[in-house]
């Protein structure tokens, strides 16, 4: 057994307590503290005691209202008294290097009362909660930038001027976007829950029903032309491309499809090869340039990065590019375009009229469409300008209720417009030819 008869030195013992902990006198003078208190601190003990808690160990004078409001607590109620998040940097001796180390801590007041009930010791009970706040501080921000992700791709999704949707990777169609449903006149639910066989014209549904089905058994993605009844009844084409989202074991997780209307231009075409039945040649040469150029401005891998279209965001009222997608870049291959304003990037715009649309749009919240606007670009790094058309949309996006940039969707139809002229100047010349 152990020998009882010999004198416990209680004060050693609280030194070498494993724990932190630092006793008071009621009115938060400094009596002792535990060696790991000392460490923590980085204050000698004997720097410490006999002082005032606010002389040995200064704070923000926030920190010392909280500090004092709660010894005021456990002096009145005689109760232990857990603190609020406390922020206490601690300056580190010029021999560990100097500077100032940012820690946060729980402190937790404990009244120690003598034989009648009074208070005799406030016992102070600090836990350095520093990892813990950062971890929670990051998550806490981790959660906002993914909610801020989520509502961009939101805004971003409902905004495009494109009929976009998602399936499962089953195939069953499980989001649709508000273009889809201004087109159809149905809801959310109805959507995910519609017959694509009873809104799609009888000739075009074995086709499709056909083409889906082998992309969907071989994973492979998909892209059809169709004609789909809009709201009102009229049969419209569309040119529809639905591509599988693969995790980094190949699996399919979802599929990601987007879709045109495409009615004037399928008119066009029928018109340019029913008036050239005597210029094959000229008429194959701009079905084929059409195909083309609708192939490249409909395909893509995803939502944004591959849209079918050329899309860019600008930032503020300066017109800075934050986004290009690739479509866009391929436009101006030889120019860096994040980062810069639009007249940093195209100065030759500014003399066409574009800045002044843009500040227009971003001041007035008003959309800005243009059908085959004619531009003068530098397409390369030759120095010569060349003309393009485009059909693009201004349109403003706000955050905070506050103007925030511009997105910009865009098609160019350069080549339908050199058709149409080359059209033109064919019916000129041969007044015989049938018009469509």
């Amino acid at each position: 057994m152990a020998d009882t008869s010999l004198p416990i030195d209680y004060q050693a013992l609280f030194h070498a307590l494993p724990g932190s902990y630092l006793l008071l006198a009621p009115d938060g003078t400094v009596l002792d503290n535990s060696d790991q208190h000392v460490a923590v601190s980085l204050l000698p003990r004997a720097q410490a005691v006999g002082r005032n808690i606010f002389d040995a160990y200064p704070s923000a004078p926030e920190s010392q209202r909280d500090l004092a409001a709660s010894h005021e607590q456990v002096r009145r109620t005689l109760r232990p008294d857990t603190m609020p998040l406390l922020r206490y940097d601690l300056e580190r001796p010029a021999e560990l290097g100097g500077g100032t180390e940012e820690r946060y801590w729980q402190l937790t007041h404990f009244p120690i009362l003598d034989a009648q009930g009074r208070l005799q010791y406030i016992l102070q009970i600090p836990q350095d909660v520093t990892e813990a706040h950062r971890a929670s501080r990051a998550a806490t921000h981790a959660k906002q930038a993914l909610d801020e992700s989520e509502q961009r791709t939101r805004f971003i999704l409902e905004s495009l001027p494109v009929l976009v949707w998602t399936n499962r990777p089953d195939g069953t169609p499980d989001y649709f976007n508000n273009r889809w449903l201004e087109f159809t006149g149905k809801t959310q639910q109805e959507m995910q829950a519609i017959d694509w066989a009873e809104i799609t014209h009888p000739d075009d549904r074995t086709g499709l029903q056909q083409a889906w089905a082998t992309a969907l058994a071989n994973g492979t993605p998909f892209q059809h032309e169709y004609r789909l009844r809009r709201h009102d009844g009229q049969y419209r084409w569309l040119l529809i491309r639905n591509s599988p989202r693969r995790d980094a074991a190949g699996h399919i997780t979802m599929w990601v499809g987007a879709a045109n209307d495409i009615h004037e231009q399928r008119q066009m075409v029928q018109e340019l090869l029913t008036a050239n039945e005597h210029q094959a040649a000229l008429s194959e040469q701009a079905y084929q340039q059409y195909q083309k150029a609708e192939s490249q401005r409909e395909t893509y891998e995803n939502l944004f990065a591959q849209a079918p279209a050329l899309i860019c965001i600008l930032r503020g009222p300066g017109h800075r590019y934050e986004f290009v997608n690739p479509r866009y870049q391929q436009v101006f291959p030889h120019r860096q375009l994040v980062g810069h304003t639009v007249a940093e990037a195209l100065p030759e715009v500014k003399d066409q009229g574009i800045m002044e649309l843009l500040d227009k749009v971003y001041q007035t919240g008003e959309s800005f469409e243009a059908h085959e606007l004619p531009l003068q670009l530098e397409r390369d790094a030759g120095g010569q300008l060349r003309t393009g058309y485009f059909n693009f949309t201004y349109q403003q996006f706000r955050e905070n209720d506050q103007p925030a940039g511009i997105m910009v969707f865009a098609y160019e139809v350069t080549d339908l417009v050199k058709a149409r002229q080359a059209l033109e100047k064919l019916r000129n010349t041969d007044p015989d030819l049938p018009l469509a």
